[in-house]
């Protein structure tokens, strides 16, 4: 079966990871959205009134513009996403508790230029209802090389 990455990209750096290695692995690819973009200021962390800071300090669900993908065809789902307060952005929480992670294999990756995967797939685990797994976590600069994402991306499964 065909592997979907899908991912969420505010800056376009997590965007580029996903690029690079969908092309790498033959894999599809699915932008996650937010129903209302973010902004420079929305993104400035060292603002604690900006969105990004309400919105994970709070808790808050981030409803996600478009169509979901069709997950009967793949049984291998890539989530690729920034890394924010050591954990996954509120966003991504929201994308998945909408769908259907039954028999789902999931393999997670995030860019940051500084902070440690830590506890973020454990954190994010509950979203997936119990149904998927989570077969492979790490944490990419973005100066990875392609040849790295490739071997990550084709070895999670095994």
């Amino acid at each position: 079966m065909p592997i979907l990455i899908t991912y969420f990209s505010p800056t376009g750096t997590t965007k580029a990871m996903a690029e690079r290695m969908a092309e790498a692995i033959g894999a599809d690819l699915y932008e996650i959205v937010p129903k209302t973009p973010y902004t420079d200021a929305d993104l400035n962390w060292k603002n604690p009134l900006a969105r990004c800071n309400k919105e994970k300090f709070g808790k808050k669900d981030v409803p996600v513009a478009g169509k979901l993908p069709d997950f009967t065809k793949y049984d291998r789902i890539i989530i690729g996403f920034p890394i924010w307060y050591y954990g996954a952005p509120n966003i991504i929480r929201t994308f998945a508790e909408q769908l259907n992670w039954k028999d789902k294999q999931i393999g997670i990756f995030a860019t940051s230029g500084g902070s440690e995967m830590g506890k973020t797939a454990w954190k994010l685990a509950p979203a997936f209802h119990g149904e998927g797994r989570i077969v492979g976590a790490k944490r990419f600069s973005s100066r990875t090389d392609t040849a790295v994402l490739k071997r990550w991306g084709e070895t999670i499964w095994k």
